[in-house]
């Protein structure tokens, strides 16, 4: 049975910069307790507290896959929780030691799913009403991220008015609480479920086009 969710504590940003100094397999060993209690379980809970409104989700496995990577450090800087909405898409929390951050877009766009969202982003109409959302969720905090082309896409002109967005190959927003106290207490959930609720209309204007 999942445990109620009352917050991060201070030891789980504590074993990240712990971690930042020593990502060896000896560290993790000697401190799997201080993860699974601080880190883990928190991020459980949280996950499972937002799925009466948001659906089930999952927590990430802290293992970083190294096979092709020129950094062999073994384990992640940070715990990530993810709900899926659709392809590629959902909404995002994560736990580090910089604090916690949320986040909620389409995050990997499968070829013929990106296709659709280019036609939408080049339609006057549904390109206008993205260019909205985001300017929303901008003036409310929010910061625009994504993997971007450094050049045009192909079949787009250089020049057209939302060719930032065109170059987009995944498309999210997110915003950090940092260090903030509320990170600490049973309050992160409601303001976790207030700003995913925000970011709904991106994912509803993504999904609708996916």
């Amino acid at each position: 049975m999942t445990e109620e969710f009352t917050g991060f504590p201070v030891a789980a940003l504590d074993f990240y910069d712990d971690l930042e100094m020593d990502n060896t397999k000896s560290f993790w060993t000697a401190h799997k307790a201080v993860y699974d209690e601080a880190v883990r379980a928190p991020m459980v809970a949280l996950i499972s507290a937002l799925a009466d409104e948001f659906g089930p989700g999952k927590v990430y496995r802290p293992y970083r896959d190294v096979r092709f990577a020129k950094d062999k450090t073994p384990y992640k800087d940070h715990q990530g929780g993810f709900v899926p909405a659709g392809p590629g898409a959902g909404w995002y929390v994560e736990v580090g030691s910089p604090g916690v951050r949320v986040g909620a877009g389409i995050y990997h766009a499968e070829a013929p799913v990106l296709a659709g969202l280019r036609q939408a982003i080049d339609d006057q109409v549904t390109g206008a009403q993205l260019e909205r959302i985001l300017a929303e969720l901008e003036s409310a905090g929010w910061t625009r991220h994504g993997e971007k082309l450094r050049t045009t896409p192909r079949g787009w002109a250089a020049d057209h008015p939302r060719i930032d967005l065109l170059r987009h190959k995944s498309l999210y927003v997110g915003r950090a609480y940092g260090f903030d106290e509320v990170i600490h207490t049973p309050a992160l959930l409601t303001r976790v479920r207030d700003d995913w609720r925000a970011a709904r209309p991106l994912l509803e204007w993504v999904l609708r086009r996916a």
